[in-house]
């Protein structure tokens, strides 16, 4: 129970309504006793009225005492249909209190999660899979709300039903409460293995379900290169194995299943049967009447459900905890990138790095070494190297996604760590290597960086990017509906909404991280002539495995595994011919070869 303790907050917060719902559990569990002991009344009332009626008709006043008692029958019926109503109505307002709180409290758990997901450093999502990550949220959270909401309606029901009935059922017989609630323990027990079979079974479903999906995600998303390679048949063969493996675990949990019942109403039966013959017994020794035969059998029904949940409950508890435990895992993880100072202004953009290592700590990859280089406000720096040589670590590190091993960047003169972290990257533009946008609007996805959509703003920055036009050949425009991962668009037009998206908000830095790479070179060299008015007057980050890309830079570094090796202009780096002038002629050859 330990991990559940943490949702008690949410318990006090909804304090209201629990309480509320244990109180008509209360005022419930009492309108299914009292119909109990009006059906006692109401059988020894008739045994007995039975007994006085042949005196009466051989008196001639039978008719008249046959109506007066059937009145009372009748008059019994109707107490007896109103408590049951009268039940039915307190069990609803049970579940608008007990349920609908533990709905509110799912609510506020996932928002929770959902807000410290978004806090967490980049380093946490390099770590955990986006699947993990969702059923945290998802089916880890539904197992809780069960714990929240039915184990505890069922729990509260079976610690105020319990006592009221046995201790009632008691004080009229205790030999018959007995020998009547003997097989009860046996009921519960076995509903309890049963129940961890069905979950222990339920689990493999479900983890085989999942592969199942995932195998059908991926063959749908590779669907291209499946007929590509004329792989259908194979693919159709691996789908009816994994199939095969979901049908054999769903038999198996159908014959568990098959238990349930037959165990429940055996036990049922055996305990009615005791209760008959032992009060038969006592009817004929004359110590009770029939009617008490007729409320310790509904005593027994009565008990019947709770005694079953009690192994239920106790699943679902297991299940909460472990899922709870799974929770609190990601709640405890702590965001160590936090601001020393919240230091919130209006940046010029004057960029100072010096000695910049960095190793990635999942990994343990030294992706920089001793890296130094400045910026002035308004210059652009090109950033060129090969896969591998640390171009995009430079790009997360400006955008503190990471904080560095060693070394400091200074903006402004301040160290990056002094500034408010949302400040900061307000006025940072990042066009990323590997483009995502959002299954919404080209407007929306446009205007996702600013605080409210300005069309003024969206189309300018289009515009600039020279996708502009491309965007009005569409029918709806600006409001055509992008597919997911913004499949809608070829691959250069993806790019260029993802350039306009970080242009838009008017950042005072731009950081373009090889974002060119699936453009041709006609459409870069007229993204490029674009760049050059938005650069303008704006510092800007460069990082490209492309020469061409960098010869807008005012000044170039040139990175291989993690290390400076050279840097300069354009014209002095081709002078020194170097790395840079190797990577520029290859590049140009290659360039003139395929015109060619």
């Amino acid at each position: 129970m330990k991990p559940l303790w943490r949702l008690n907050k949410y318990l006090y917060k909804y304090k209201g309504l629990l309480l509320l719902g244990i109180v008509f559990t209360v005022i419930s569990n009492v309108f299914v006793i009292i119909p109990a002991q009006l059906v006692r009344l109401a059988i020894d009332y008739v045994v007995e009225s039975f007994s006085i009626l042949k005196p009466l008709e051989l008196g001639g006043m039978g008719e008249e005492a046959r109506n007066i008692f059937l009145q009372f029958v009748f008059i019994f019926g109707v107490l007896i249909l109103v408590m049951a109503l009268l039940r039915g109505f307190f069990l609803f307002l049970i579940r608008q209190t007990i349920i609908i709180m533990s709905r509110r409290i799912e609510y506020d758990m996932k928002n929770e999660i959902f807000e410290h997901y978004q806090a967490l450093p980049l380093s946490f999502y390099r770590k955990n899979s986006t699947g993990d990550l969702m059923a945290r949220i998802t089916e880890d959270v539904s197992r809780v709300r069960m714990y929240l909401g039915p184990a505890i309606m069922y729990g509260l029901n079976l610690l105020i039903l319990f006592p009221l009935v046995i201790s009632y059922m008691i004080s009229v017989n205790p030999e018959l409460t007995f020998y009547s609630l003997l097989p009860l323990p046996v009921l519960s027990l076995s509903i309890y293995f049963v129940n961890n079979l069905i979950n222990e079974r339920s689990e493999k479903i479900q983890r085989s379900l999942s592969g199942l999906s995932t195998f059908v995600q991926e063959a749908f998303s590779g669907i291209r290169v499946i007929k590509a390679f004329v792989r259908e048949e194979d693919t159709a063969r691996d789908f009816a194995k994994a199939s095969e493996d979901y049908k054999v675990k769903s038999i198996r949990l159908t014959k568990v299943n098959a238990l349930f019942f037959p165990i429940i109403m055996a036990l049922v039966g055996i305990s009615t049967i005791i209760t008959v013959y032992v009060g038969g017994m006592q009817v004929i020794g004359g110590q009770i009447g029939y009617g008490v035969i007729a409320e310790f059998i509904l005593y027994v029904n009565m008990l019947t459900w709770p005694v079953t949940s009690l192994g239920w409950v106790t699943s679902i508890v297991q299940r909460a905890a472990a899922s709870q435990t799974r929770i609190n895992e990601f709640l405890d993880q702590k965001n160590d990138i936090l601001s020393t100072d919240n230091i919130e202004r209006e940046i010029s953009g004057e960029i100072h790095v010096e000695n910049l290592s960095f190793v990635y700590p999942d990994s343990g990859i030294r992706a920089l070494d001793q890296v130094s280089f400045e910026i002035k406000a308004g210059q652009t720096l090109g950033i060129i190297g090969t896969t591998g040589s640390g171009k995009s670590t430079i790009a997360n590190l400006l955008m503190r996604m990471y904080d560095p091993s060693s070394g400091t960047i200074k903006i402004d003169g301040e160290t990056i760590e002094r500034y408010n972290l949302s400040s900061l990257r307000k006025q940072i533009g990042y066009v990323p290597q590997d483009v995502f946008l959002f299954s919404d609007s080209i407007g929306n996805n446009i205007a996702f960086g600013l605080d409210y959509p300005d069309q003024e703003k969206i189309e300018k920055a289009a515009m600039d990017a020279d996708v502009y036009q491309n965007i009005i050949d569409f029918p709806k425009g600006f409001e055509t509906m992008l597919g997911e991962r913004g499949i809608t668009l070829s691959g250069g037009q993806k790019q260029r909404v993802s350039i306009a998206r970080a242009i838009a908000k008017e950042p005072k830095i731009l950081i373009l991280d090889d974002c060119l790479s699936a453009v041709d070179t006609k459409t870069e060299n007229v993204i490029l002539n674009a760049l050059k008015k938005i650069m303008k007057d704006r510092t800007s980050v460069i990082i490209s495995h492309r020469v061409s890309s960098a010869k807008l830079a005012n000044h170039i570094i040139v990175l291989d595994d993690g290390k400076i090796v050279e840097q300069g202009n354009h014209d002095t780096l081709m002078a020194e011919k170097g790395v840079y002038a190797e990577l520029y002629e290859k590049q140009t050859q290659a360039g003139e070869s395929v015109e060619e």
